[in-house]
C-alpha cells in the first residue's frame, strides 16, 4: 500500500477486513493447492499434516498418503504399522496415531460419511476447534473462524493486540475478534479461511513481513506503529531441559535389530533402536542377549523437540547371535539395513540407519 493512502480507523477496518480478505485472496492468494478441495477427508487430512508443519514438507507427503489410503475407510482398515510408515519423518507422531483411530471413529459412528457439524468434527481424535473450524469453511461453507498460529499472528499485529496469544485471557480476546471478523456471507467463507493462512503464511510472515503488499497495511496497527517485530508477543522464555539416551545399533550382518516403542509418549508406535542409560550398559546389553563386540561410539548429535532437548550417543554393537527367547521377549526384529530407515522410525533413527548401511 502507498503510504498516501489514509490511515483506517479500526471500526472501518472491522467492518473492511473480510472484503479486503477475500478480494485479496482471489487476486493474490495460493490456488491449486492439492488439498483445496470440497472432500472433508482430503481437507482434514491436510490440516491435521500442516499442523506444526511447513507446506513444503506436507507437499511431498500428502499424495503418497493418498495414493495408500485415498479415502476414509481404506485409512480406517489399515494397520496403525503401516500409518506410521508412511508419516515417518513428519514428525508430531500423536497426529498419525489419532488420524487412525479418527478413520475408525468416522466409519464405527457416522457410518463412513466425515461429519458436517464443527461440534462432530471435534469429537474426532486430534481435532480442535481451529482445525474443526476450517473443515466446515472449507467443506460446508460454515461461518466458523480458524485461529492458527499464522491467523494469531494478522490478528496481533492489524489490532494492536497484546500478551502472549498462549495465555488463556489473549486467546479468549482472539477468538471473539475472529468470530466478529468473518464475512457475512457464508459463501465467502473458502475464500476468506484459505486468505487468512495465506496473508499469514506469504506476507504477515514472522520474520519480515511484507506490509507494503498487505491489504491491511493502512489500517495495521503494528506497521503504522513500528510494532512488527512486537507483535505478536513472544512466548515468556524457559530453560529447555536437555535429556541423554544412547541408541544401540545392533547390526548381525547387514541386518540391524529394532523394537516397537510403547503406543503412547515420544515416538509411540513407531520402531526405534534400543534405548540405554550409557555405553557401559552396551556391554550389560551383549552379555545378556547374545554374543559379539562392542565397537567405539559414533559421535553425539543432538535432537530437539517442542519441550526438551535430546542428546543421542550411538553406540555400534556387532552381534554373532541373539537369544531367540530375549528377541519374543522385547517384540524386536531383525530388518535388512539396506531398507530398515524406510520403516516407520523416527527421523534420528533414520539418519543412524542410513549411516549404519554405509559403515557395515
Amino acid at each position: 500500500m502507498s503510504g498516501s493512502i489514509a490511515v483506517a480507523e479500526p471500526q472501518i477496518l472491522h467492518s473492511s477486513f473480510a472484503p479486503r480478505l477475500v478480494a485479496w485472496q482471489q487476486a493474490f492468494g495460493r490456488h491449486g493447492l492439492p488439498w483445496q478441495v470440497s472432500d472433508p477427508y482430503r481437507v482434514w487430512l491436510s490440516e491435521i499434516m500442516l499442523q506444526q508443519t511447513q507446506v513444503k514438507s506436507v507437499l511431498e507427503y500428502y499424495p503418497r498418503f493418498l495414493a495408500r489410503f485415498p479415502d476414509v475407510a481404506s485409512l480406517a482398515a489399515a494397520p496403525q504399522e503401516d500409518v506410521m510408515a508412511l508419516w515417518s519423518g513428519l514428525g508430531y507422531y500423536s497426529r498419525a496415531r489419532n488420524l487412525h483411530k479418527a478413520a475408525q471413529m468416522v466409519m464405527a459412528e457416522f457410518g463412513g460419511v466425515f461429519p458436517s457439524a464443527r461440534a462432530e468434527i471435534e469429537r474426532l481424535p486430534g481435532v480442535g476447534r481451529s482445525t474443526a473450524a476450517a473443515i466446515g469453511a472449507f467443506c460446508f461453507s460454515q461461518r466458523e473462524t480458524i485461529l492458527d498460529g499464522n491467523v494469531k499472528r494478522v490478528l496481533t499485529r492489524c489490532f494492536g493486540i497484546d500478551g502472549f496469544p498462549g495465555d488463556k485471557a489473549v486467546e479468549k480476546r482472539l477468538w471473539l475478534l475472529a468470530e466478529r471478523l468473518l464475512p457475512v456471507d457464508a459463501t465467502q467463507m473458502p475464500a476468506y479461511t484459505q486468505g487468512l493462512m495465506d496473508l499469514g503464511a506469504t506476507v504477515c510472515s514472522r520474520g519480515k513481513p511484507a506490509c507494503m503488499a498487505c491489504p491491511m497495511a493502512d489500517g495495521c496497527v503494528a506497521a503504522r506503529e513500528g510494532r512488527t517485530a512486537e507483535l505478536p508477543t513472544p512466548r515468556p522464555k524457559k530453560t529447555i531441559p536437555t535429556r541423554h539416551t544412547v541408541m544401540l545399533l545392533a547390526s548381525r550382518g547387514r541386518q540391524v535389530w529394532l523394537e516397537r516403542r510403547p503406543p503412547t509418549g515420544i515416538w509411540g508406535g513407531l520402531l526405534s533402536l534400543p534405548e540405554l542409560d550409557s555405553s557401559l550398559a552396551a556391554e550389560d546389553w551383549l552379555a545378556a542377549r547374545g554374543v559379539g563386540d562392542v565397537l567405539p561410539a559414533w559421535p553425539e548429535f543432538e535432537h530437539v523437540f517442542t519441550h526438551y532437548r535430546l542428546v543421542i550417543t550411538p553406540q555400534p554393537v556387532r552381534l554373532d547371535a541373539l537369544s531367540g527367547r530375549e528377541a519374543a521377549e522385547s517384540g524386536g526384529q531383525w530388518l535388512d539395513v539396506d531398507h530398515a530407515s524406510e520403516a516407520g522410525v523416527p527421523a534420528p533413527v533414520r539418519r543412524l540407519l542410513l549411516q549404519l548401511a554405509d559403515a557395515i
